[in-house]
């Protein structure tokens, strides 16, 4: 962070819009949204100014998306993990998260039965 100035007693004070700026990281942070994104989100903004609830609602419209994202990808979760929860071999004879052959293995490294095509094709 700059823009930042240390008082006599040697204190830290920030700028108005440098804590809004950082307000606005701690959020996107706790909702997933990825850094870069908030970077970008952050290069667009006006320098030397608080930024308004108009500029906030503009970038962060463009998260939706991702967050749409996210909740299905968390639901696919916990709805494929109902019958499992408390299991942990996952061994169960109808488990849906169970990978015969290792067929997904053919699409590529990760978690494939949890990713959703978006995020595949980013990927």
């Amino acid at each position: 962070m700059t823009g930042g100035r240390r008082t006599t007693g040697n204190q830290r004070r920030y700028k108005r819009d440098t804590l809004r700026r950082v307000a606005f990281i701690r959020v996107a942070q706790r909702v997933g949204i990825p850094l870069r994104m908030v970077a970008d989100a952050l290069d667009s903004l006006p320098e030397g100014r608080t930024p308004t609830r108009q500029d906030w609602a503009e970038r962060s419209a463009s998260w939706r998306a991702e967050l749409t994202v996210r909740i299905d990808q968390m639901t696919r979760l916990r709805d494929d993990l109902s019958d499992c929860i408390g299991c942990g071999c996952l061994s169960l004879d109808r488990c849906k998260l169970r990978n015969l052959d290792d067929n997904l293995g053919d699409e590529g490294a990760g978690p494939r039965r949890l990713l959703v095509d978006e995020l595949r094709d980013d990927g």
